[in-house]
């Protein structure tokens, strides 16, 4: 969908001051057309309005703890490492879970660029060998679909 809005009247964030009101819609969920989850980041302005406002009173009223005191890619990547290295979390859980934190789209690039291939495969090769071994007899395929559906629930692609 696309609209036509005279540029005067767009509210912009250095147009937003103190004693503003800001009402957000809620636009998470997932639509019909949607392959994933969609957290609703980014779609209708509260999220970013929010985090400059926020930015600004901590900046100007906490200098001295402020360094770093907000910084969402730090964050991410430290959530997304975490999750991956301890939990052995794949990225699709990973992503899920910090979208529903509000984290930015950018910010989830960052975290998962930080998460190196070859360890990934490696954990999800971990993954499939320790629940391999817990699945007792039965037929290979059927073996094979519960080691896949358990991947899956981890986070882990299905094209791997």
């Amino acid at each position: 969908m696309t609209a036509r809005w005279p540029k005067s009247k767009i509210i912009s964030n250095e147009k937003i001051t103190p004693g503003n009101v800001i009402v957000g819609l809620a636009s998470f969920g997932q639509a019909t057309y949607e392959s994933a989850y969609n957290s609703g980041i980014g779609s209708n302005g509260l999220t970013s309005a929010r985090h400059d406002m926020l930015n600004k009173y901590y900046a100007e009223n906490y200098k001295d703890s402020y360094d770093n005191f907000l910084n969402e890619e730090r964050f991410a990547k430290t959530y997304a490492g975490g999750k991956f290295r301890i939990k052995k979390w794949g990225r699709v859980k990973i992503k899920i879970e910090l979208k529903k934190r509000r984290i930015s789209e950018y910010c989830i690039k960052k975290a998962m660029a930080e998460i190196n291939d070859k360890d990934y495969i490696q954990t999800l090769k971990q993954v499939i060998a320790k629940k391999s071994k817990e699945i007792k007899g039965g037929k290979l395929l059927v073996r094979n679909y519960k080691i896949a559906q358990y991947a899956a629930s981890r986070g882990f692609e299905q094209d791997l």
